[in-house]
């Protein structure tokens, strides 16, 4: 039990690492636009998601509905249910109903794709020292860059808080350089972002469901173009 748990925590360094520097930015425009540094790392400490954490912002500071912040949250996060669905195949008896909705707190998509790469079915032991890791990475990095925007001069802070939505684009920019259907929907969800939020009545939108509306848009378009086909092909 000991040796899983050790290498569950060696399997989620590298995760830890690529968090720490994402959750720093977080920190940091989460302070910069009004929280204080521990709203920050409580926010990161029970939730460990970084596009709804992002897109949640926001609404929050403009005093959403918990409506429109849940709807956008199930939006944003709907893929974890169907990464938990997928990974409940390879877990091994151990994993009980409680140590399921234990580690469905930090079922992310890098712990979900070092889990699945596992040989073999994979036990509650090795699953708490992968999530552990990663959850210590991702709230440091908030607690260091929160504290740092109150440090750090104002063109500082304006630098690096930038940093966050470079990473959203490091996601998205490789695949679809390779795959005509991802730029495809990347691009319906780019106009139709901007036309909530430059055209007159669709302005007025809330972010949260203007969020809720593109995703849903653009990935119905990409499945009315791009259907899967037999075999797994589109």
């Amino acid at each position: 039990m000991k040796k899983d748990f050790i290498r569950g925590i060696r399997h989620g360094i590298p995760i830890a690492l690529g968090y720490l520097s994402v959750s720093f930015a977080f920190g940091m425009k989460a302070v910069g636009d009004g929280l204080t540094w521990l709203q920050a790392v409580l926010i990161s400490a029970t939730n460990l998601t970084s596009a709804g954490q992002v897109a949640g912002l926001p609404l929050m500071l403009s005093g959403a509905s918990l409506a429109e912040m849940a709807l956008t949250q199930l939006t944003i996060n709907l893929r974890y249910g169907l990464m938990g669905l997928s990974l409940g195949r390879k877990l091994d008896d151990s994993m009980g109903t409680l140590q399921r909705l234990i580690f469905s707190f930090a079922d992310t998509d890098e712990i979900f794709a070092v889990a699945s790469a596992q040989p073999g079915r994979v036990g509650k032991h090795y699953l708490y020292g992968l999530m552990l890791t990663p959850f210590l990475g991702w709230t440091l990095g908030t607690l260091l860059g929160g504290v740092a925007g109150t440090l750090l001069p104002a063109f500082v802070r304006t630098a690096l808080g930038i940093a966050i939505y470079g990473m959203f684009l490091a996601i998205i920019l490789p695949p679809a350089r390779e795959r005509r259907p991802v730029r495809v929907v990347v691009m319906i969800a780019v106009g139709l972002s901007l036309c909530f939020r430059y055209l007159p009545g669709l302005n007025r939108v809330s972010g949260g469901f203007a969020i809720i509306i593109c995703a849903v848009a653009a990935a119905a378009a990409g499945a009315l173009l791009y259907p899967e086909q037999e075999g797994g092909e589109s």
